[in-house]
């Protein structure tokens, strides 16, 4: 009978223990890395439909929902140069399912704005480059130049009596611009657009001498034989124009210029998450129809590690500000 007596104790503490076990379990939360994504992402744009920093994340965008399943919203939000849309993603909710598009003028804001509505360094993490875009040196076939040697010694013949165009004050167009100028040993008066195809434009009616373009608005125009490429800005020739040397080798040795774009996140997105991002993007980033899709436009896809585009933007940061002192170029 004492036998019998202990069974009834021992099934008892038996389950009182399963139930301490068991009771932890349900109450933890689904794990959000895990289960990431089980919604929508949204990524900001702060300039309007069209530009390279909107066509970037929409193409990448496309590829995530296949692999993923869930629909990737690109949000335009153009305004003050990308400003309103860079303080939205860096008070959203740092989960992953924000994030912000950026061209390398993410770079250029605290070198040119005294006062910004959020840290360019502290409130973002990186996720990881999408493409670079190098520049390429146009002019008008009428000014008589063959060479960037040809134009440097044109512009120290007539100082001050060139202009170069650009997308506007501080726009990486316009540091592009100065750069060369300072590197070269030049003065060559700035004349500001609206933006890229405005600028283009102008060196097409001879009114500016020179423009920095990126090469992807470009390329139709040199093909066409509108518009004279002298140099692309990248440390490698471009395969769409393998013709025209680099600025570096026909000129200006250690000049390079290449626009970068890609995405970031709010600053306290979990690691985890920003890896899982970055991991898949860099996946896509690298099949050969992807590659091959920007290659066409003289453009390259191109991802990064994390913590290596956070130090690219805070290095570009540090140059875009000594720039900008030394050419007294402010915003505001």
């Amino acid at each position: 009978m004492k036998l019998l007596a202990r069974f009834p104790i021992g099934a008892r503490a038996l389950a009182a223990v399963a139930a301490c076990w068991l009771l932890p379990v349900a109450g933890i939360a689904a794990d959000p890395v895990a289960d990431f994504p089980n919604k929508p992402i949204r990524v900001l744009v702060g300039y309007s439909a069209g530009s390279i920093v909107d066509v970037a994340p929409r193409v990448v965008g496309a590829k995530l929902i296949e692999s993923w399943k869930q629909q990737v919203i690109v949000e335009n939000r153009p305004s003050a140069g990308g400003i309103i849309a860079a303080q939205m993603a860096a008070n959203a909710n740092a989960d992953g399912y924000t994030l912000l598009s950026v061209s390398a003028s993410h770079a250029v804001a605290p070198a040119i704005y005294s006062k910004l509505p959020y840290d360019t360094v502290k409130d973002f993490a990186g996720i990881s480059t999408l493409v670079n875009v190098p520049a390429i040196l146009v002019v008008n076939k009428a000014l008589g130049v063959r060479t960037v040697a040809d134009l440097i010694a044109l512009a120290k013949a007539k100082p001050g009596q060139l202009n170069f165009a650009s997308a506007g004050i501080g726009s990486a167009t316009h540091f592009s611009a100065e750069m060369f100028n300072r590197m070269a040993g030049v003065d060559i008066v700035h004349v500001p657009y609206k933006g890229i195809p405005e600028a283009l434009n102008e060196v097409m009616s001879g009114r500016v001498q020179y423009f920095l373009s990126s090469i992807s608005t470009a390329l139709p125009l040199v093909n066409e034989g509108k518009l004279l490429a002298l140099g692309v800005a990248s440390p490698k020739r471009s395969a769409m124009l393998p013709s025209v040397p680099t600025i570096a080798e026909s000129g200006l040795p250690g000049y390079s210029q290449v626009t970068w774009f890609g995405l970031l996140a709010p600053a306290k997105t979990p690691r985890p998450i920003v890896a899982r991002i970055h991991d898949e993007v860099a996946r896509i980033l690298e099949a050969p129809d992807m590659r091959q899709r920007w290659a066409a436009t003289g453009a390259e896809a191109a991802s990064m590690q994390p913590t290596q585009f956070d130090k690219l933007i805070a290095s570009d940061i540090d140059t875009y500000t000594k720039l900008a002192r030394a050419a007294n170029i402010k915003a505001d």
